[in-house]
C-alpha cells in the first residue's frame, strides 16, 4: 500500500492494479483489433473516428487526453452498442521544432563539451508571463520538472532550462543524450513512450496502423509525395510570389505549427507614403545629401491623403535612415526597415542597412512634400501616442477624417506650451487648417471634428473615447462615404479606394508593405516578419476549390453552431497557403527536393492512410519491417486505385489479393464519421482537410463530422509549463489512475468553451468507483438475503423505471457526444435512485432480479468513461462471459413518466412535510404573537394527518381553464396579458362580487402558472394530475413514517368535511395553509 506525508493510497492502487489486469485480458484477445466486414456497412453498423496526431517532441500531456477522451468515449459508446469500430493513432514529426531542438543540443555540446559542463551559478527568475501551449504539441519537459523556479543549470540569458538538462529529466544518461543531436533519435525515442502512456490510458485503439511521419517511414512518404503530385496536377499547387509570415532565423516561413506565439496570426497590408524631406537637411542628416530622403508612413486609407495637415512622429522613438535602393532613403523604425528587407525594398536583400540613426526629436520640424496633399508643404510634428511596433513609427496626419488626428493636432494648436516643450515653432502648426475631402451622411465633411465634439473629447490622451469616434467614423466613411475632391470626386470610397492606392503606387509615390498583425516568435526564438517569397503554395480560396469545400462543411455534422461558424469565417479569409519549407524533418517535394512539405500540409487527408497501413508496415509504426510490400511499389498508379476509384494498376507487381484488400478496407471504412480535435485547429488544419478531401476525394467519401473543443483548464486555472499547473498523461494516470483520469476528463465540460480538469473530482472518482466495488461485493456477499420472485411493491416499479430511464438518457447522451450529462445520467443519477431505492425497501429488502439488473445496466453505462472499473467488476464480480466493451447496449422498456412525476411528488411532499413537522415542533414566535394556537409537541409517539386536494377547482379552476384556451403548445406561447385578463373579467370569477378580493390570489397563480406551462408544457394547466396523489402516498406510508419518524400516518381528503374535524383546534393551520395539487399539507399530533 503506498502513503505519503501519512497519506493512504490504497483506493487508487486498486484501481491502478485493476486497470494493469483488465489491459493484459484485452491485449491477449485483441479487443480493439478492427477488420471490416465483407459487405459494405449498413448506416450505423460501423464507426471510424480519429485525432490530429499529437507531435513527439516531448510527452502526451492531459490537453492531448481531453480532446482524445472526446473521440475515445465516443468510440467505446459505438463499440458497446455493437458497431465495428476503428479508432487508429499515429504520432507527427514534421515539421521544426525536433529539428530545433536537436539543433540546440548540437550548439550546447559544442560549446560546454560532451557530456557539457554548465555555469554553476544559480538564476532564479520571477515566473515569466504564462507561457501558452500548443495543445497537439508533446511536452518538452519531464513530468517531474513542473517548478516555478529555474534550476542552476539555467541559461543565464534567457532563464531557459538547457537542451541537455531537458533531455536528462526524460530518465536519459549522459551517455545516451549526445545522440539525440539527429533528430531522427527523437522520432525513435517518444513515439514509443506515448504508445505506453495511451494503453496506460485504456485507449481503445488498433495500434497495427500506427505509424510515424516525415521520410523515416518510407510508405508514408509516398503517401505524401503522391497527394502534393495529385494537388499539382491538379493545379492546386502553384508557384508564387506572396507575402508570408517568416522567420529571418530559420530562413524560412513560419507556419502556425512552427510558432511559440502568434498562431493564425496573418500579414497585415499596408500603403507606404512616400513623404519627400525638402533640403536643405539638418546637420545630423546632412550625411543624406544628394540622395531622396522619404519619411515613410504606412496608412491602411491612401483615399484620404488629399486631407493631410502634417505628419506625425514620436519624440522619444527611434528612427533610422536606411537604404532602399542606390537613391532613396526612408526613414522609419529598425523593425519596419527589417520587415522591408525581407520584401525586396532594401539595397542589400533580408539586411537593412542604416546610415544614420535618429529620434523622433530629430524629425520634428522637417518639411516633406507629400502625395496628394493639397498643402505643399508639411511639416512633422511630436505625438505621444504612437506606438513603433505597429507600422512604421511615422504617421499620417487628416484631422477632417480621424479623430486621433484631429485633437492631436487641436491640442498643439490650442496649447502654446506643448508646442514649446517640443520646439514647434507656430508657423509648422498655426496657418494648418482642415481640409475637407469626404462627405459621410449625418457627420458631414468634417467628421472627425463632428465626432469630438458630440463625445464631448478634450484631449489626445482620451484614449476610450477616441477608439469609438474612430470606429464611427472609419466605418461610415468606408461605407457610405463619398470623395468631394481629387479626380475621383462623386464617386464612393470604397469604390475608389483601391484605385487612389493602385496610382500612388504606379506613380511611385507609394510603396506596399506588410507586416504580422500581431507579434509572431518562431519556435527557434526569433521575431517573425513578413517576407515576400517564391515558394509552392496550395491554392485555398480558390473560388471553384472553396464551393466544393462549403458544400463539403454544409453536409458535416459539427455539433455546435459556434463550430460552424468558425469554419464558415476561415473559408472567408484563407488563401493560399505557403506548403513547402527548407528546414526542418519532413518529406520532400518531390519536383523540387530542395524543399520540404512544411507540417500543416502533409497532414490532411492522412485519415485514408490508416485503412491501409498495417498491410504496408507489417504492424510496424517505422515502415522497415515491410514483408508482403516494397515501398518502391506504392506508386502513383497505386495510391489512385486505392483511394480514388482509379483502374486496377496493371503494371504493378504487388498481388492483386493485397491491393484488392487494401482497397476493400478503404471503402468499408471511408469516410471517417468523427474527428475530434481542439477549436483552434478550426483556422488551419481542420479547414485544410475539408479542402484536401473534396480536391482528391469522391463526394462519398467526405468528411461526415468533426467535434472540436476548448482547451482544458487543470483547477480553474491556465494549463501552463512556466507556472507548473501542468500534467503529463503519465503523471495524471500515476497521480489518479486512468479511470479516475478519464472520468475527470468526462466531467471536465463537452463545450467548446474551456473546459475545467479539477483533482477532486478525480479524487472523488477513484473513492466513488472503489466504493461501488465494495457495495457490490457486500451485496453479493449476502445474495441470499435479497428478497425474490417477481416486482412487487411501488419502490420496485420506481427503480426499474429510474433504470429505464437511464438506459434511454444516457445512449442520448452518448449519441450526441455529450459526456457529462453521460455521467451524470448513467452513473451519478442511477446511484441515486439505488440508493434511494435500498432506504425505500426497509426492512422487506431489495428484490434480487431488479438489484442484479442495476449491476449490470451501471457497469455497461459506465464503460465507455470508465472501461477497466467496468471490465473488472463484469468479469470478477458479475462473472459474465466475454468483454463489457462489446457487451451491447441494455436493452429497456419504454420509460414511464408518469411513475417518474409520481415518485418525484412522493419525494418532494416528503421534504414539504418534514419541514412542516419541524415548523411545528418548534414553533412560531410570530403565531404566538398573534395568538394562534399552537400545541405543543414532542418527537417520539407523533401522528401525522397527510390532507390531499387532487383538484383544482373555483377560481384556480377558472384561472386555469382560461390559460388553456390562451395557450399555443407547440410555440409554448400565450396569448398577451391583457387579453387573458379580459378573459378573466368575463368569467363567473370576474363577474362575482368579490372579484376585487379574489384578483389578488388570481393574478399570482396565473403568472405561477403561465411559468410552468412554457417550461414544461400544457399538462401544467391540468386542473389534477396525472396520478392520484393519495393511491401514491397511501401506497407508501410505511417509508413516509421510516422518513419522518412517525408513530401512525393517515391519509386524508381535503374536501372531506368529517376529516377536517380529526385536526381539533390546529384546524386554523390547514386553512393557512390549504393542501392543493402537488402540494399535500400535513398536519402532526402528539398520541
Amino acid at each position: 500500500m503506498t502513503t505519503e506525508g501519512g497519506k493512504s493510497y490504497a483506493r487508487r492502487d486498486k484501481l491502478l492494479e485493476i486497470e494493469s489486469k483488465v489491459r493484459v485480458w484485452w491485449e491477449e484477445k485483441d479487443v480493439f483489433k478492427a477488420e471490416p466486414c465483407e459487405k459494405p456497412p449498413q448506416p450505423g453498423e460501423k464507426f471510424f473516428g480519429n485525432f490530429p496526431f499529437p507531435y513527439m517532441n516531448g510527452f502526451l500531456h492531459l490537453g492531448h487526453a481531453f480532446s482524445l477522451s472526446k473521440l475515445e468515449f465516443a468510440a467505446a459508446y459505438h463499440r458497446l452498442r455493437g458497431a465495428n469500430v476503428l479508432l487508429p493513432f499515429a504520432f507527427h514529426c514534421t515539421g521544426m521544432p525536433i529539428k530545433a531542438s536537436a539543433d540546440k543540443l548540437a550548439r550546447e555540446i559544442q560549446q560546454f563539451g560532451d557530456p557539457p559542463i554548465f555555469p554553476h551559478e544559480v538564476v532564479y527568475e520571477e515566473p515569466k508571463p504564462q507561457e501558452e501551449f500548443d495543445p497537439n504539441e508533446g511536452s518538452n519537459i519531464a513530468p517531474d520538472k513542473f517548478k516555478g523556479k529555474k534550476s542552476k543549470a539555467a541559461s543565464k540569458s534567457s532563464g531557459q532550462m538547457f537542451q541537455w538538462e531537458i533531455m536528462r529529466s526524460f530518465g536519459l544518461s549522459d551517455s545516451e543524450i549526445s545522440k539525440f543531436q539527429n533528430p531522427y533519435e527523437w522520432l525513435k525515442f517518444f513515439p514509443p513512450l506515448a504508445v505506453q502512456d495511451l494503453k496506460a490510458f485504456g485507449l481503445g485503439c488498433d495500434w497495427r496502423r500506427s505509424f510515424v511521419t516525415t521520410d523515416m517511414n518510407p510508405f508514408f512518404d509516398s503517401f505524401v509525395k503522391w497527394q502534393m503530385r495529385k494537388l499539382k496536377s491538379m493545379g492546386e499547387i502553384v508557384k508564387d510570389m506572396r507575402y508570408t509570415i517568416y522567420s529571418p532565423l530559420d530562413g524560412q516561413p513560419c507556419a502556425d505549427h512552427d510558432r511559440a506565439t502568434g498562431e493564425g496570426v496573418q500579414p497585415q497590408e499596408y500603403t507606404i507614403i512616400k513623404m519627400e524631406v525638402v533640403p536643405p537637411f539638418p546637420a545630423k542628416m546632412r550625411v543624406l545629401e544628394g540622395k531622396k530622403v522619404f519619411l515613410a508612413a504606412a496608412t491602411l486609407r491612401p483615399e484620404t491623403m488629399y486631407g493631410q495637415t502634417n505628419c506625425w512622429v514620436l519624440p522619444d522613438g527611434k528612427y533610422g535612415a536606411f537604404e532602399i535602393n542606390e537613391t532613396e532613403i526612408f526613414i522609419l523604425t529598425e523593425r519596419a526597415a527589417l520587415n522591408l528587407a525581407y520584401q525586396k525594398l532594401s539595397r542589400v536583400p533580408e539586411k537593412p542597412i542604416c546610415l544614420v540613426e535618429l529620434t523622433g526629436y530629430d524629425l520634428i520640424g522637417l518639411p516633406v512634400k507629400s502625395p496628394l496633399s493639397f498643402n505643399e508643404i508639411i511639416y512633422a510634428l511630436p505625438m505621444l501616442t504612437i506606438l513603433t511596433d505597429k507600422g512604421t513609427g511615422i504617421v499620417t496626419s487628416v484631422p477632417s477624417d480621424a479623430p486621433d488626428d484631429y485633437m492631436a493636432l487641436h491640442d498643439l494648436k490650442a496649447k502654446p506650451a506643448f508646442r514649446a516643450k517640443f520646439g514647434v515653432k507656430d508657423e509648422w502648426v498655426l496657418p494648418f487648417e482642415i481640409v475637407p475631402i469626404i462627405d459621410i451622411p449625418e457627420f458631414g465633411d468634417r467628421a472627425a471634428e463632428k465626432v469630438c465634439v458630440d463625445l464631448k473629447i478634450k484631449s489626445q490622451n482620451e484614449k476610450d473615447k477616441l477608439a469609438e469616434a474612430k470606429r464611427l467614423v472609419y466605418l461610415r466613411g468606408f461605407t457610405e462615404g463619398t470623395m468631394i475632391v481629387g479626380e475621383y470626386a462623386g464617386r464612393r470610397v470604397q469604390e475608389v479606394k483601391p484605385l487612389i492606392r493602385t496610382k500612388l503606387i504606379e506613380t511611385g509615390e507609394a510603396v506596399i508593405y506588410s507586416e504580422p498583425e500581431k507579434k509572431v516568435m518562431s519556435r527557434s526564438g526569433d521575431e517573425c516578419v513578413v517576407a515576400l517569397t517564391d515558394q509552392w503554395y496550395i491554392t485555398y480560396g480558390e473560388p471553384e476549390w472553396k464551393k466544393l469545400a462549403e458544400e463539403c462543411l454544409s453536409n458535416m455534422n459539427l455539433y455546435s453552431d459556434e463550430t460552424r461558424h468558425g469554419f464558415e469565417h476561415t473559408l472567408g479569409w484563407l488563401n493560399q497557403w505557403a506548403c513547402s519549407r527548407s528546414f526542418g524533418l519532413g518529406t520532400r517535394i518531390p519536383w523540387d527536393e530542395e524543399f520540404l512539405v512544411e507540417s500543416l500540409s502533409d497532414s490532411t487527408i492522412y485519415m485514408a492512410y490508416y485503412t491501409v497501413a498495417h498491410h504496408l508496415q507489417n504492424e510496424d509504426m517505422y515502415g522497415k519491417s515491410a514483408d508482403l510490400v516494397k515501398p518502391a511499389q506504392m506508386t502513383d498508379e497505386v495510391w489512385e486505385f486505392l483511394f480514388c476509384g482509379g483502374p486496377y494498376p496493371k503494371s504493378s507487381d504487388i498481388p492483386s489479393s493485397i491491393l484488392n484488400k487494401m482497397k476493400q478496407e478503404f471503402e468499408y471504412w471511408y469516410p471517417f464519421d468523427l474527428r475530434v480535435s481542439g477549436k483552434d485547429l478550426i483556422q488551419n488544419h481542420l479547414t485544410f482537410c475539408i479542402y484536401n478531401h473534396t480536391a482528391i476525394m469522391s463526394k462519398d467519401h467526405w468528411p461526415r463530422g468533426f467535434r472540436c473543443n476548448g482547451h482544458i483548464m487543470l483547477n480553474s486555472e491556465k494549463m501552463s509549463k512556466s507556472t507548473g499547473n501542468f500534467r503529463t498523461l503519465r503523471q495524471a494516470i500515476e497521480e489518479f489512475s486512468a479511470d479516475a483520469t478519464r472520468f475527470s476528463l468526462a466531467d471536465a465540460g463537452d463545450g467548446v468553451d474551456d473546459a475545467n480538469f479539477v483533482f477532486e473530482t478525480a479524487n472523488a472518482a477513484i473513492l466513488r468507483l472503489t466504493k461501488e466495488i465494495a457495495c457490490m461485493e457486500e451485496i453479493l456477499a449476502a445474495e441470499s438475503s435479497l428478497r425474490t420472485g417477481p416486482l412487487s411493491t411501488y419502490a420496485d416499479r420506481v427503480f426499474e423505471n429510474e433504470i429505464n430511464i437511464a438506459v434511454q438518457m444516457t445512449e442520448q447522451n452518448y449519441r450526441d457526444y455529450m459526456f457529462r450529462e453521460a455521467l451524470k445520467t448513467g452513473f451519478y443519477d442511477l446511484q441515486a435512485a439505488r440508493d434511494e431505492y435500498r432506504f425505500s425497501c426497509g426492512s422487506g429488502g431489495m428484490n434480487h432480479d431488479l438489484v442484479w439488473r442495476f449491476m449490470d445496466v451501471q457497469t455497461r453505462l459506465i464503460t465507455p468513461i470508465c472501461p477497466h472499473y467496468a471490465e473488472f467488476v463484469w468479469r470478477e464480480l458479475l462473472k459474465k462471459d466475454g468483454f463489457v466493451v462489446k457487451a451491447g447496449w441494455p436493452t429497456a422498456d419504454s420509460p414511464d413518466l408518469k411513475l417518474k412525476s409520481a415518485n418525484k411528488y412522493l419525494q418532494d411532499s416528503i421534504v414539504l412535510m418534514r419541514k412542516l413537522l419541524q415548523k411545528q415542533i418548534l414553533g412560531s414566535k410570530k403565531a404566538n404573537k398573534k395568538g394562534a394556537p399552537v400545541t405543543s409537541l414532542t418527537e417520539d409517539k407523533l401522528k401525522g394527518l397527510i390532507f390531499v386536494n387532487e383538484q383544482f377547482d373555483g377560481w384556480q379552476a377558472e384561472c386555469l381553464q382560461i390559460l388553456q384556451s390562451k395557450f399555443d403548445n407547440k410555440t409554448r406561447t400565450f396569448a398577451s396579458d391583457g387579453e387573458i385578463m379580459n378573459a378573466l373579467q368575463e368569467s363567473t370569477v370576474g363577474q362575482a362580487a368579490d372579484f376585487k378580493q379574489t384578483q389578488k390570489r388570481c393574478m399570482p397563480f396565473l403568472r405561477f402558472k403561465k411559468d410552468e406551462a412554457i417550461k414544461i408544457g400544457v399538462q401544467a394547466l391540468d386542473l389534477k394530475l396525472p396520478f392520484g396523489e393519495i393511491e401514491v402516498l397511501q401506497e407508501n406510508l410505511e417509508l413516509i413514517k421510516r422518513q419522518l419518524g412517525l408513530e401512525k400516518v393517515e391519509v386524508l381528503s381535503a374536501t372531506d368535511p368529517d376529516a377536517c374535524v380529526q385536526v381539533g383546534p390546529l384546524v386554523s393551520l390547514l386553512k393557512q395553509n390549504p393542501p392543493s395539487p402537488g402540494n399535500p399539507t400535513a398536519i402532526f399530533l402528539s398520541r
